[in-house]
């Protein structure tokens, strides 16, 4: 039987951990280090269990059941599982999240030195998509190209940004924001929730299944192992990165007060704290990182349709990488703006989906549980969603001021009940009937 080695578990570990880190998660905890002030850790605590605990839950659920989001959404049938599925894929694929790793790379990294004009983000999206389209002609090397050279150059990037933040500090913590003040946890929580890898972790579970596969591994156990045991070094660095960019936000009150998002945070700490390299290291470092997370999102999702679709995965590929090129050339504001209530919406059911399915021992019918539940939270997703676009006035009064919805969570207390409402049923009907041959 075929087995992985423990410098191959390594990459595989590296690999996912990179997959993972794009610019969004680089940029948020600096900015809520900055704005909790004395109560960073607690704010710091509430992001981790979401942006950590959620996707490294998300890679074990999917390990179970061989890595495709098909087989974990199979209970609620096979056209809702199929449209589901597209829709996660296309939103942190094509659409949004692949063009939108070009954008934040280049306003973050490149533009301040080249300026923001249409004609440079064109040539950078190109070069970028270019490279993108390389790489990911050939994902059976995914562990050598991204978890044995661009992972651990992305590490040592960070690890170096992260001991700068403790051993380097900018300065002494300024006052918290009163959000912070009243409610740390609550507001870290939303943050984490708001960077959106738990739909990054339902794309790359077959990019991780089929990297382990590429090695010659094809016992289902050992395959679900290693898949665990990536996210869980994933779940690690992912926690140590975060930890340190809080430090970093929490001690740049001086440097950077007048910041209202983390990229100002970060360009602020490295300028003063690497002086004039500081712009050049951090283009590469947002530039590598945000490469990793597109050649992942590419890979995962030309694997995905070229099953559904009569293309192969090297057209695709090509498709992709070119159709997210024309996107990215909308710039990131517009990317932004049409992105954040299409994820609003999917990103409610892809997390019942993944929570459920740890617990499907516990019901007579998968099917009954997961279908009426995942239907209330997409339909409170919707809600939230239109909210997002400023679109309340087409809602009733009634659905204005729902439960969380300030905290963009409104979706989960009738999920819960509905939650409820299914078991019971469920425990009355008893099991379902077997057909008969």
């Amino acid at each position: 039987m075929k087995v992985l080695k423990g410098q191959d578990i390594l990459a595989l570990g590296f690999m996912t951990f990179a997959l993972f880190v794009g610019a969004g998660n680089i940029i948020f905890p600096p900015i809520v280090g900055l704005q909790s002030g004395p109560h960073v850790w607690m704010a710091a605590l509430g992001f981790l269990v979401t942006a950590v605990g959620l996707p490294v839950i998300t890679v074990v659920a999917l390990a179970k059941v061989g890595g495709g989001m098909d087989a974990l959404s199979s209970p609620i049938g096979k056209v809702a599982g199929g449209l589901l599925a597209a829709a996660a894929y296309l939103a942190v694929g094509p659409l949004f999240a692949t063009p939108r790793t070009a954008t934040v790379s280049f306003e973050v990294g490149v533009a301040p030195l080249t300026g923001e004009s249409p004609t440079a983000l064109f040539i950078y999206s190109l070069v970028y998509f270019t490279v993108v389209l390389a790489v990911s002609m050939y994902p059976g090397k995914l562990l050598d190209t991204v978890g044995r050279f661009l992972a651990p150059l992305k590490i040592i990037a960070l690890a170096a940004l992260g001991i700068a933040a403790f051993m380097l500090p900018a300065g002494t913590m300024g006052d918290a924001q009163p959000e912070y003040v009243a409610a740390p946890f609550s507001q870290g929580f939303i943050n984490g929730y708001l960077t959106m890898d738990t739909l990054g972790a339902l794309v790359f579970g077959i990019v991780i299944v089929n990297a382990i596969r590429s090695r010659g591994v094809d016992s289902p156990q050992l395959i679900t192992r290693y898949a665990i045991i990536a996210g869980l070094i994933a779940g690690v660095g992912l926690a140590l990165v975060y930890i340190s960019l809080f430090r970093l936000g929490a001690g740049s009150h001086e440097i950077a007060s007048g910041a209202t998002n983390g990229a100002a945070v970060l360009h602020a700490y490295v300028q003063h704290t690497f002086g004039s390299l500081g712009s050049g290291f951090l283009a590469v470092l947002i530039a590598l990182a945000c490469l990793v997370t597109a050649v992942g999102l590419t890979c995962a999702c030309a694997e995905y349709f070229s099953q559904v679709l009569p293309l192969s995965y090297r057209t695709l590929v090509v498709l992709l990488a070119g159709f997210s090129l024309l996107v990215s050339n909308l710039g990131l504001t517009k990317l932004i703006a049409f992105s954040i209530p299409v994820l609003t919406a999917i990103y409610p059911p892809c997390i019942v989906l993944v929570a459920l399915s740890f617990c499907a021992g516990l019901w007579h019918s998968q099917s009954r549980i997961l279908a009426p539940v995942m239907a209330v939270s997409l339909l409170f997703g919707v809600i939230d969603a239109l909210k997002g676009a400023n679109l309340a006035g087409w809602l009733p009064e009634s659905l204005a001021h729902l439960p969380l919805s300030e905290q963009g969570l409104a979706w989960l207390v009738p999920s819960v009940a509905m939650l409820g409402v299914a078991v019971v049923l469920d425990r009355l009907l008893g099991k379902p009937r077997e057909a008969i041959a």
